[in-house]
């Protein structure tokens, strides 16, 4: 009781001082609002400014100015949605980085395993890949800061840095008793938004958006001219657990789809200036294969938007699980010392009439109780919320895109779980590369001395299991095996393919663009599949 009671005089405090900035710079508006408004805000004001000099002039010990300020930001924007973040200087230019797409680095992925920063792969094309970096190199040092026992974000921002600035990364590496130094000139690193597009074997086209971030559109056109020239039959374009990003490049990679002067989408808030419709530019080709989009739970904000408006225009079939529902606006703002605010301005809508967000997801983020009876209640009137499509197919509203077909992913057994949290499949692979000199045919098949070798690896590392389990993860096993090899010889794209008849939902995908040629047909089959329901 007594720690609820400080927590909110201390926010109570910080938001006086807020507000008495906002109302030394907007004074006249603001007094001009709440004239009208029946809120006497001056007089609030005056009660928190009473309880800062009371709490100011008597308490037992002294505070901090700065603690109670950003103690203060928070609580007020936990007020508000999980959308509304405040950011220090450091966070936010984390964030701005991280949506533009590039920064000076090595390129390189990194994990923590164990108290190591480990190289999970480099990134072909990028200094560290020249300079020979492989999967397994442990840092171990950057410049003269020891990163041993540091997490990966700190270790990063020792290692990122300004384009053209030099850097020392010591490494030490399996089956090499000394560390190795390497001496790297950083470079604009891109980060990967369509980080795989390949044929598959039944003639289709494979195509994975990771994020939209400022390189989408160009990596999507790239992308798709290759898939085009190896005349893919049907394309799947895959937005499983793609978080969103920037709504220009959903709009533009939607735009390749459905061609020019099309609504996407459309911004609705209390402000005017929050009210937008956002329409396709240019012309583009007619494509006429069918296309598949994948979503699932964790497909949110700007991947919404894609799939949904595919989904509304009737230019693709959406496949997966219903998506989480983030469907609304925030605008970015610098604030003074290098700070930042991110503030929730808009809903999204989408061509049918449709909001994206789906409101019982802010009060679980926010930590607010939310049973399943309110859940299922919510999901319940969505299903009643229908709306159609360009050639008047049913879909529904109510929060997130809900599938044209639904695809359930398979679970992985307790002994998969337990092998990839102790990496075994990653360690493996670093030590079977070192004793064969790091070749590798990309043809490999995982045969029982392999395999076997790998339940003795595990059995080394004590990790416990049976035969059973074995039987019930043959065949998981034999494809990670297969997948990390390939990884730390020929990359991230090989490994990934290797995993692909894992993916019980890609593979049901796979088998309707074998079966149907046209748009009209999956949508057909799509319907019957849900009058059965």
């Amino acid at each position: 009781m007594i720690k609820n009671k400080q927590k909110t005089a201390l926010l109570t405090i910080a938001a006086v001082w807020i507000l008495t900035a906002l109302m030394l710079f907007t004074a006249t508006g603001v007094f001009a609002q709440n004239q009208g408004s029946g809120t006497d805000l001056y007089s609030q004001l005056g009660l928190f400014s009473e309880v800062l000099t009371k709490l100011k002039q008597g308490y037992v010990t002294e505070l901090s100015d700065e603690e109670l300020i950003k103690a203060a930001i928070i609580g007020m924007l936990g007020s508000t949605d999980p959308h509304t973040n405040f950011f220090t200087k450091s966070e936010y230019e984390e964030f701005t980085t991280s949506t533009k797409g590039s920064f000076g680095g090595l390129g390189i992925h990194i994990d923590k395993i164990g108290d190591y920063v480990t190289v999970i792969s480099p990134i072909e094309g990028t200094p560290a890949y020249r300079m020979g970096i492989t999967a397994g190199d442990k840092i171990i040092r950057v410049n003269d800061k020891s990163v041993v026992g540091m997490s990966t974000d700190e270790a990063i921002k020792y290692m990122r840095g300004d384009v053209g600035t030099t850097v020392i990364i010591t490494i030490s590496r399996p089956g090499v008793s000394k560390p190795l130094e390497f001496k790297i000139v950083r470079e604009t690193i891109k980060i990967k938004s369509v980080p795989y597009s390949f044929k598959m074997d039944n003639g289709a086209g494979y195509l994975r958006i990771s994020q939209f971030n400022e390189n989408t559109v160009q990596e999507l056109r790239a992308a798709l001219t290759g898939l085009e020239q190896q005349g893919i039959t049907g394309l799947i374009i895959d937005l499983r657990s793609n978080p969103g990003g920037l709504l220009d490049q959903a709009v533009d990679t939607v735009n390749e789809f459905i061609g020019q002067n099309k609504l996407v989408v459309e911004t609705k808030g209390r402000m005017a200036n929050a009210n937008r419709q956002y329409l396709t530019r240019y012309s583009t080709k007619m494509r006429n294969y069918p296309i598949i989009v994948m979503v699932n739970e964790a497909s949110a904000s700007a991947s919404e938007i894609f799939a949904g408006s595919l989904q509304d225009w009737d230019k693709g079939l959406v496949m997966g699980k219903t998506t989480f529902g983030k469907g609304s606006v925030q605008q970015l703002l610098p604030l003074m010392n290098g700070n930042g605010i991110k503030i929730t301005t808009a809903y999204y809508y989408i061509k049918s009439g449709r909001c994206i967000h789906k409101k019982s997801n802010d009060k679980i983020l926010l930590g607010k109780e939310v049973n399943e009876t309110d859940i299922n209640a919510e999901e319940e009137l969505n299903l009643k919320q229908v709306y159609h499509t360009v050639k008047n197919r049913e879909v529904y509203g109510g929060g997130g895109i809900t599938p044209d077909i639904e695809a359930d992913s398979d679970r992985l057994t307790n002994f998969a779980v337990e092998l990839r949290r102790k990496n075994a499949f990653f360690n493996f692979a670093v030590d079977y590369m070192v004793e064969h000199d790091h070749k590798l045919d990309k043809n490999i098949v995982v045969g029982p001395e392999l395999f076997n070798r790998f339940l003795s690896y595990a059995t080394s590392r004590d990790i416990k299991y049976t035969q059973a389990d074995v039987d019930s993860t043959d065949t998981y096993i034999r494809t990670m095996i297969k997948s990390e090899l390939l990884r730390s010889v020929h990359g991230d794209l090989e490994a990934y393919k290797a995993t692909i008849e894992l993916d019980t939902q890609l593979q049901q995908a796979v088998a309707l663009l074998s079966r149907f040629k046209t748009m009209d047909e999956l949508f057909a089959h799509a319907a019957s599949l849900n009058k059965k329901k």
